[in-house]
C-alpha cells in the first residue's frame, strides 16, 4: 500500500507542476533544420502532451472512486489505472470506467463476484483470466486484475479492428446485457468528465489566488 502513495504523490506532483501558468510568454521559436530531427521533436511535444493529459485524468479518476469506496482505496486503484495502462494505447480513463461499469455499484469491492462467475473490480470471467496468464482467484488482487482488465480490453481492441468504443462494449459482452453496459459506461465516463472539470477550476482558481494576493 506505501508504494501506491508514494506513486500517487510523485504523479500528482507531476501534474501540478504541469498545469502552473506560463509565465514567460516571449519564448523564441524552434527551427529546425533537419527533417529527423523536426520528427524527433514533434513526438516528443505528443509525448508530453498525452503525459499531461494522463496526469490531468487521475485526480478526477480519484475524485469518481472516492464516492464509492474509501480515500485510499480510491487513490490505489486510480494510481492502478495509471500505472498499467502506461506503454499502451489507453488512457487511464479508459480502465476507470469500466471499473465503475463493472462494480462501481458494490463499492468497486476486489471480491465482487457476479452471477456468472466474473470476479474482481474488473469483473473477469475465469477463462478470461486464465488466457491472461492468471489464476481467477488472482483476481481479488487489484494490481492483478487491472494488469489483466488492460490486456483484456486489448484484446477487444483487436476484435473490434482498433474502434475502442465497440472494444469496450464487447469487454461487457454482446446482446442486452451489453448494451446496459454501455449506458452505464457512458454515464461514467461523463461523470470522470466532470470531475476533470471541476479540478481544472480549482487549479485555475488557485493559480489567480497566488498571482493577485498581496505580497
Amino acid at each position: 500500500m506505501k508504494k501506491f502513495i508514494i506513486l500517487f504523490t510523485a504523479i500528482a506532483l507531476g501534474a501540478i507542476s504541469c498545469d502552473q501558468p506560463q509565465i514567460r510568454q516571449d519564448q523564441p521559436s524552434v527551427v529546425l533544420a533537419n527533417p529527423k530531427q523536426g520528427n524527433e521533436f514533434r513526438l516528443a511535444v505528443e509525448k508530453r502532451a498525452h503525459l499531461e493529459e494522463r496526469r490531468r485524468q487521475l485526480p478526477a479518476i480519484i475524485s469518481a472512486f472516492a464516492k464509492r469506496t474509501t480515500p485510499l482505496r480510491a487513490r490505489k486503484l486510480g494510481t492502478l489505472c495509471y500505472l498499467k495502462t502506461l506503454d499502451t494505447p489507453l488512457m487511464p480513463m479508459d480502465i476507470a470506467e469500466i471499473a465503475l461499469a463493472e462494480t462501481g455499484s458494490h463499492g468497486l469491492s476486489a471480491r465482487a463476484v457476479s452471477s456468472k462467475g466474473a470476479m474482481g473490480v474488473w469483473q473477469l470471467m475465469p477463462s478470461r483470466a486464465r488466457s491472461h496468464g492468471f489464476d481467477p482467484e488472482d483476481m481479488v488482487d487489484d494490481e492483478k486484475c487491472a494488469e489483466a482488465a488492460v490486456r483484456e480490453l486489448l484484446t477487444k481492441i483487436q476484435m473490434a479492428k482498433g474502434n475502442l468504443h465497440r472494444a469496450k462494449k464487447l469487454y461487457c459482452g454482446v446482446g442486452p446485457q451489453a448494451n446496459a453496459y454501455e449506458v452505464k459506461r457512458i454515464r461514467f465516463r461523463h461523470e470522470i468528465f466532470q470531475e476533470m472539470m471541476k479540478h481544472r477550476s480549482i487549479t485555475a482558481e488557485s493559480d489567480t489566488y497566488l498571482i493577485l494576493r498581496p505580497s
